[in-house]
C-alpha cells in the first residue's frame, strides 16, 4: 500500500482487545498494481497487528486475469494466482493465519447454462479452495456509482442471470451478493426464488452516502433498516457485517487529519451492525474487514476492536459465531471445534 497511507494510519494507534479470540476474516482482497501492492506480505502484516486471525477468505477483485483465451474464462487466472498465495501461506513462513483458505472467484452468470464450464474451470484452478462466486449486481442511476463491473437494472430478476444462478447453486457453491441498499429487496426476491442457495450479502447491503444520497443519512438508514428486516426473513441469506469504510457510504474518514479509533467507529457503525445482528441472528452474521479497501478509512486493529466493543456483552457462543464459525460454515471451512 502507499507509504503515505501507512503513515496516516500510524497517527491513531491502539492495542488489540481480547487478542485470543479466534477470527475468520471472510472478506479481503489481494492485488499488485503500480504503486499499490497488497500481497501476502501486506495482508499478513495486518493480520499480525494483535488479533488472532486463524483463517481468511479472498474475494475476487478483477486481478491477475488471463491475458488471452475466451473472455469468460479469463477470471480463472485470478483463482489460479490466489491458490498459489494460499500455498505460500500454508508453508507457515508468513505467520499462523491460513490466508485464502477459501476463494471467492468471478463468473458471469448472465451466460446462463453456458457458465457451467467456467465454474468447472474455477473449481479445478482452486484445487479445493474455491467456495463461491461474486458477480457484482450493484447498479445505480447515479453514473459515478457504476463501474465496468456494475450490473444492470433488474439483473437479479433476469431469466438468463437466474439460469446461471441455478447452475451455480446446483454445483454446491455460494453466491456473494454485492448490491447497493436500494437493491436489497431485489436480492430478497432472488433468495425466495432459490431457497436452497447460500447467498452471502456483502457489506450489509452497502448503504450509500455520496452523490444524491449525501446529506440524507437518517432517512437512508430507515429505508435500509426496513429492507434488511425483510431480507432477514429469507433463511438462506447470511450477511458480512462490515464495509462501512468504503467511500461510497459517505463517512469520509479518509479525508480527516487522522483516522478514527475503535471507540468512534463503534459509535458510528453499531446502529447498522447491531441491527443486522438482531435481524439475522449471530448464526447468520460474520464480521469482515474488507481490506485493503476499507484500509483507506481505518486500521485493521481499530476495526476489529470496534467489532469487539459492540459485542462486549454478547455470550461466548455468540462471539464464536460472529467472529469465526458463521463464516467458516458458510464457506465450508473448518469450524473452531474442528481445528
Amino acid at each position: 500500500m502507499p507509504a503515505e497511507l501507512d503513515a496516516w494510519l500510524e497517527l491513531t494507534k491502539e492495542e488489540a482487545l481480547d487478542p485470543g479470540l479466534p477470527i475468520c476474516d471472510p472478506h479481503h482482497h489481494l492485488w499488485d498494481r503500480p504503486g499499490d501492492r497488497y500481497m501476502i506480505d501486506e495482508v499478513t502484516r495486518d493480520f499480525a497487528t494483535g488479533h488472532n486471525v486463524v483463517q481468511s477468505l479472498f474475494v475476487e477483485v478483477d486481478a491477475m486475469y488471463r491475458a488471452s483465451g475466451p473472455a469468460e474464462m479469463r477470471s480463472v487466472g485470478e483463482v489460479e494466482w490466489v491458490r498459489g498465495i494460499g500455498a505460500q501461506s500454508d508453508s507457515g513462513l508468513y505467520g499462523p493465519t491460513k490466508v485464502a483458505a477459501g476463494i471467492v472467484g468471478y463468473a458471469d452468470l448472465n451466460l446462463g447454462v453456458a457458465v457451467e464450464p467456467v465454474l468447472e474451470a474455477l473449481e479445478g484452478a482452486g484445487s479445493g479452495r474455491f467456495r463461491s462466486i461474486r458477480h457484482t449486481c450493484s447498479w445505480d442511476a447515479h453514473e459515478p456509482l457504476r463501474s465496468h463491473r456494475s450490473g444492470f437494472p433488474g439483473m437479479m430478476a433476469d431469466a438468463k442471470f437466474r439460469e446461471g444462478f441455478d447452475v451455480l447453486q446446483r454445483r454446491g457453491h455460494g453466491f456473494d451478493a454485492l448490491v447497493y441498499h436500494p437493491q436489497i429487496l431485489e436480492l430478497a426476491d432472488l433468495a425466495a426464488a432459490f431457497p436452497n442457495a447460500v447467498i452471502i450479502l456483502n457489506h450489509i447491503g452497502r448503504p450509500l452516502g455520496v452523490g444524491p444520497y449525501a446529506g440524507h443519512r437518517d432517512e437512508i438508514f430507515q429505508v435500509w433498516k426496513r429492507d434488511m428486516t425483510v431480507l432477514a426473513e429469507r433463511p438462506n441469506v447470511v450477511v458480512k457485517v462490515g464495509g462501512l469504510g468504503n467511500r461510497v457510504s459517505g463517512f469520509e474518514w479518509h479525508t480527516r487529519p487522522a483516522p478514527p479509533d475503535s471507540t468512534e467507529l463503534t459509535e458510528s457503525t453499531s446502529p447498522y451492525y447491531l441491527h443486522t445482528i438482531e435481524a439475522f441472528g449471530p448464526e447468520r452474521c460474520m464480521f469482515e474487514s474488507n481490506f485493503p479497501v476499507d484500509k483507506n478509512s481505518y486500521s485493521y486493529t481499530a476495526v476489529w476492536n470496534s467489532f469487539k466493543r459492540m459485542t462486549r456483552d454478547f455470550t461466548a457462543g455468540e462471539k464464536r459465531l460472529l467472529f469465526h464459525d458463521t463464516a467458516a460454515r458458510a464457506y465450508r471451512l473448518p469450524l473452531l471445534s474442528e481445528r
